[in-house]
């Protein structure tokens, strides 16, 4: 991925604002991927982490803050994403037993069946976008990503 040719200059860029731009670049690039593999399913990225992050549970049941600190896309309409998985059948949403102030959140059998085939839509995607990448190559960039 050319910088300066994506963006169309010729100017020369200090170091710093070609990277920023650069990780924006590519983080649209991936975002367009794992969103048109998702689009079959009609859930959006943050609705399919939200199912990940249930599934996760093994069961037990998550409240919304729960599901907020462990999204990758820190959002606070968390409530909203869940409100859009409960008419496709994905998640059940019931009131706490022992505080009637919480609510639990559980992903359906319905909803681990679809996350079944998202996951394998989005491993597909996932081998498209890093197709010219080796092993190494992904060892090597997550340990520089890791110094953020």
């Amino acid at each position: 991925m050319n910088v300066e040719k994506i963006i169309k200059t010729k100017k020369e860029m200090p170091i710093e604002t070609k990277t920023i731009i650069h990780l924006s670049l590519v983080n649209s690039k991936l975002n367009d991927a794992m969103t048109q593999a998702l689009k079959p399913f009609d859930v959006s990225l943050q609705q399919f982490n939200v199912l990940r992050i249930l599934r996760g549970q093994k069961g037990s049941p998550a409240n919304l803050s729960t599901l907020n600190e462990r999204m990758v896309t820190k959002m606070s309409n968390t409530t909203r994403l869940v409100d859009k998985l409960l008419p496709k059948g994905f998640v059940k949403r019931q009131i706490c037993s022992s505080n009637r102030r919480k609510i639990e959140i559980n992903i359906t059998s319905e909803g681990e069946q679809s996350l079944k085939e998202m996951d394998k839509a989005i491993e597909l995607a996932e081998a498209e976008v890093l197709v010219g990448f080796t092993h190494q190559d992904l060892e090597e960039l997550n340990t520089l990503l890791d110094k953020f």
